[in-house]
């Protein structure tokens, strides 16, 4: 009893904010265990000696723990100091996506640009993932400031426009997918921010016409061995959009883990495809999941993330501030755009990209901002339970 309390003192104390999405942050955080230490056979076999399971698995275990400590200081940090540091961070950005994208890493003979190291304190960290976070900030900040103003092409453009297609235009070269999902859901914030739906249609309308002349340019001119990724692009979307051809490997092992699962699955470690399929650990995980878990165990896990929207939706609502409002939606849709896309991928639903599970997949740099994104959700959550306790005391 005394343990009890002592544990509930505790909470109270230092787990602020909303309760539910704490509990549905952890439990996902809690279950990646045991889909990433099946799937990472995978892992094991393909750099060989040296690395066990377990290896990966504690890996994961020290990204999770960074990322809860990541979570549990944000939560304290008052929203006003986050828009405030996406200006600051703006131009950061700016520079570390060049310094990322002049690197010219390729992989099998493709650009790999994606990630940025630092050689003094050996860590690489995925660039494109905070571009993301800190421009939906950004856009965010601009927005609630401009709320009683009409935003246009002209009024808007270098303080709002420019930012947002120089980000995404660094980031699209080397990782289509990632710049595509920043790109529309920038495009879901403004029309939630309220610039018109015809001045949204014709920023997306520019988006369109600005990637079309970079694939044509590249396809018109480029080398047919570039270090773009162009030519993986063409031929995800043809075999995605041709029935008859012959699906990737990929989506045939992922295709192949989810008629195994059947109903009820094969059991926790059962998977028989996770030593065949490629990021079996990451890209792919849900169908490793549905392999092992079953039907019901995809369709249980795509509710926890349609609960978190609800949540997110919840705090978005009961704020009642707007600049706090579009700041949670600006950081929450993302992470449930990002789900939804994973598993869209992973039964067909989509063409192959490189998108991971939040908060279930392996990785690092992905854990770490999406448990950032949670931690500004959570912050400013915290000013709700204040007058929902004073409206309980009358």
């Amino acid at each position: 009893m005394i343990i009890y309390e002592k544990i509930d003192l505790f909470l109270k104390q230092y787990i602020k904010g909303d309760r539910y999405l704490w509990a549905f942050i952890s439990l996902l955080a809690i279950f990646s265990f045991l889909p990433v230490y099946s799937a990472s056979t995978n892992l094991v076999s393909t750099y060989g000696e040296g690395n066990t399971a377990f290896r990966y698995l504690f890996k994961h275990a020290i990204f999770l723990l960074i990322g809860f400590c990541i979570l549990f200081f944000t939560q304290f940090i008052d929203y006003k100091y986050f828009y405030k540091m996406s200006i600051l961070f703006i131009p950061i950005i700016f520079i570390l996506l060049i310094f990322t994208m002049n690197q010219r890493k390729e992989l099998d003979g493709v650009n790999a640009s994606r990630w940025l190291y630092i050689p003094i304190i050996n860590i690489s960290f995925q660039t494109s993932s905070i571009a993301g976070l800190v421009l939906f900030v950004y856009c965010a900040r601009y927005l609630s400031q401009k709320k009683k103003k009409q935003i246009n092409l002209k009024n808007s453009f270098f303080p709002l426009i420019f930012p947002v297609f120089l980000i995404v235009g660094l980031i699209f070269p080397s990782d289509g997918s990632t710049a595509v999902i920043i790109f529309s859901s920038v495009l879901i914030l403004f029309f939630i921010g309220g610039i018109p739906l015809k001045s949204v249609i014709g920023f997306l309308i520019m988006g369109f016409l600005l990637s079309g002349i970079y694939i044509y340019s590249v396809i018109k001119w480029g080398d047919k061995k570039p270090m773009n990724r162009v030519y993986t692009w063409k031929s995800r979307i043809e075999n995605f959009l041709d029935h008859k051809s012959k699906k990737s490997y990929q989506m045939e092992q992922s295709k192949t883990a989810i008629v195994l699962g059947n109903k009820f699955g094969r059991g926790p470690g059962k998977s028989v495809l996770k030593a065949f399929l490629p990021q079996s650990s990451s890209d792919f995980i849900y169908a490793i999941i549905i392999e092992e878990y079953g039907a019901i165990g995809g369709v249980i896990l795509l509710f926890i993330y349609i609960l978190i929207l609800i949540r997110i939706m919840i705090i978005a609502t009961k704020v009642k501030n707007y600049s706090c409002s579009l700041l949670v939606l600006s950081v929450g849709f993302p992470i449930i755009n990002q789900a939804l896309i994973n598993m869209g991928i992973a039964v067909g639903l989509f063409p192959v990209t490189g998108q991971t599970l939040p908060l279930i997949s392996a990785g690092g740099t992905s854990i770490w901002v999406t448990f950032l994104s949670f931690g500004i959700i959570l912050s400013v959550s915290r000013m709700i339970y204040p007058s929902l306790s004073e409206a309980k005391s009358h």
